[in-house]
């Protein structure tokens, strides 16, 4: 049985990548500083006809149970790049365990360019 899978008396709870993604979307969203979970043309058009897309977040889960998030970032010009990063990496752990009793290995974080708040 997978880590994102478990079993209770009534049957399995499985946690699908795409709710980890937004999960780890929400979480990076919530730091001072960030401006937007890296956005494309894609996400943008979906975004533009009121639909939320959060492939731009890879989720990678091993075969030992461990979770690995890669979130590329905007960051608000004005704020230490490291801090947020940072703060975002902590945060997102703790609402990934928390939330969906995973156990993380890396959340990575690619900053893809700087925008005014």
């Amino acid at each position: 049985m997978n880590r994102d899978e478990s079993r209770n008396e009534l049957g399995i709870v499985r946690i699908h990548k795409n709710v980890i993604s937004s999960i780890s979307s929400i979480a990076a969203m919530e730091i001072e500083g960030v401006k937007s979970v890296g956005k494309d043309l894609r996400s943008g058009l979906l975004e533009f006809f009121g639909q939320k897309y959060f492939s731009a977040i890879k989720v990678d889960i091993s075969k030992n149970e461990e979770v690995k998030v890669e979130i590329p970032l905007i960051i608000k010009y004005g704020y230490n790049i490291p801090d947020v990063a940072s703060r975002v990496q902590e945060n997102v752990r703790q609402a990934l365990e928390k939330m969906g009793n995973l156990s993380i290995k890396d959340v990575n974080i690619n900053v893809r360019g700087i925008e005014r708040g």
